[in-house]
């Protein structure tokens, strides 16, 4: 079998993590069976769908790195098609109008209620003939009366439902508009989708959309349905548990390969491992290991992953994430040292790419004040005359490199009988205003003679200036 699947979103929101790790898996799965992996933007709901969320699914799916094989497919395009396909099972018997009004249909449910029945259709237009004037009608699909219909499902086993507890489905309104239980299972039918992975939420939809695709004569494809994400409190994940959509953990300063890392061990594991690339992703997940109960969303978890990760990934492939937050931060990275560089001394002491942006700015650009706190606490005593006797010393040196420049902090710490903090948090002060930096010799040759010169006495004058008044 050629494996083909699908993610398949609504626009009318954001690309939550959810429908991530959806698409995750529906990918993974298409490409370890060297398969085709389909986008269709289910667009139907006019009043909801927006260009706005069209565009945060694109630009999600392209930050994940999650290409589908061909342009995405949109529903709206597709009326003309569902339209006939209506038809047909209507010609077919398969399905028929429906003139029964929403008082009645409410009534009807009263009525199954008070008897201690399921309040579901009863199916009373099924033999009707005629037409009901003034009533533009329904069209609903014939359920069988008796029976099952079940399935194998690739996560949860197998499922089944009784037929006499399913009733007559509307697969399209009095305005001729489709509906999703039925313009889903026309695309998956079209669009030859051999296995549909989506979240549990749908379980109950699947049976009715089996029925509608053996009636249409259609293969009907294997499921896999995804248990839900839940906040650590076990309710479902919100926006109180800090679920919003994949662009902000961009924003947030995480790396695209972190956050599908740790999607994909919600809810599967491979050992104790941790930490997967993607190659490693596509070696060993296994969509029939995925677990059939709910996985609890961790922030701390995620922000310890994409820490790994920046620690591990070629420093080139960070510099093209981070390239977009120093452009967002309006940092020209031109005059200074080169960022892998800055990535590579960086890359330990910072959890996130917005964390790495704000404590590397200094190195393009100078201080133009000092943190109050650090001044207080190395901006005192002799702060002043061991920073000139440091700018002296740095001005002398031949060459300069990080080794030098640690010779000449640590010629001073003896000189002056000091411990390294009195000498090296000065400096640090100095060069970037705050007292936190890699180590001083490494920030000192990253940041080159000309500007640890400059900043050093921009210092001096700054602590005369002080003591003056």
């Amino acid at each position: 079998m050629s494996v083909t699947t699908r993610f398949a979103p609504s626009p009318t929101g954001y690309l939550h993590i959810g429908g991530a790790r959806t698409a995750l898996y529906s990918w993974l799965y298409a490409r370890q069976n060297s398969g085709r992996f389909v986008l269709r933007i289910e667009d139907t709901d006019r009043e909801r769908s927006t260009e706005e969320s069209v565009q945060a699914i694109l630009d999600g799916m392209a930050w994940l790195d999650l290409n589908a094989d061909e342009p995405p497919v949109y529903q709206t395009a597709r009326f003309d098609r569902y339209k006939a396909l209506t038809q047909q099972l209507l010609d077919e018997g398969h399905a028929y109008h429906c003139y029964c009004t929403k008082d009645e249909l409410e009534t009807m449910r009263e009525e199954a209620r008070a008897a201690g029945r399921k309040p579901m259709y009863d199916g009373r237009c099924r033999s009707r003939t005629e037409p009901v004037p003034g009533i533009d009608p329904v069209v609903r699909f014939r359920s069988p009366d008796d029976g099952e219909t079940a399935f194998d499902d690739m996560i949860k086993g197998r499922v089944v439902f009784q037929n006499r507890e399913l009733d007559d489905l509307i697969i399209a309104r009095g305005d001729g508009t489709p509906t999703y239980n039925f313009t889903v299972v026309v695309d998956d039918y079209e669009m030859g989708i051999t296995h549909v992975i989506r979240g549990d939420d749908h379980v109950n939809n699947t049976p009715r959309q089996i029925q509608i695709l053996q009636a249409l004569g259609a293969t009907v494809p294997i499921y896999a349905h995804v248990p839900m994400i839940l906040g650590e409190d076990g309710k479902r994940l919100s926006k109180r548990h800090g679920a919003v959509g994949v662009m902000s953990y961009r924003d947030e300063g995480y790396l695209p390969e972190a956050l599908l890392n740790y999607l994909v061990r919600l809810g599967w594991s491979h050992g104790d491992q941790e930490v997967f690339t993607r190659e490693e992703m596509l070696e060993h997940f296994r969509i029939e290991q995925v677990q059939k109960g709910a996985g609890a969303f961790n922030p701390s978890k995620l922000a310890w992953i994409n820490h790994q990760h920046m620690q591990t990934m070629d420093p080139a492939r960070v510099l093209e994430h981070w390239r977009w937050h120093l452009d967002k931060a309006g940092i020209d990275t031109g005059n200074g040292p080169d960022p892998i560089d800055v990535i590579k001394s960086q890359r330990e002491r910072c959890k996130t790419l917005v964390e790495m942006t704000e404590k590397s700015a200094f190195f393009w650009a100078p201080p133009t004040e000092y943190v109050d706190k650090a001044v207080k606490k190395w901006f005192k005593g002799d702060a002043q005359a061991v920073l000139a006797d440091l700018l002296e010393r740095f001005q002398a040196l031949p060459e300069w490199t990080g080794e030098a420049a640690h010779g000449v902090v640590h010629a001073v710490v003896e000189a002056r009988e000091l411990g390294l903090g009195k000498v090296a948090q000065p400096i640090r002060v100095a060069i970037s205003g705050d007292a936190v930096s890699p180590p001083i010799d490494e920030t000192l040759a990253l940041l080159g003679r000309e500007q640890t010169e400059a900043r050093i006495a921009r210092a001096i004058e700054f602590l005369s200036e002080r003591n003056a008044a």
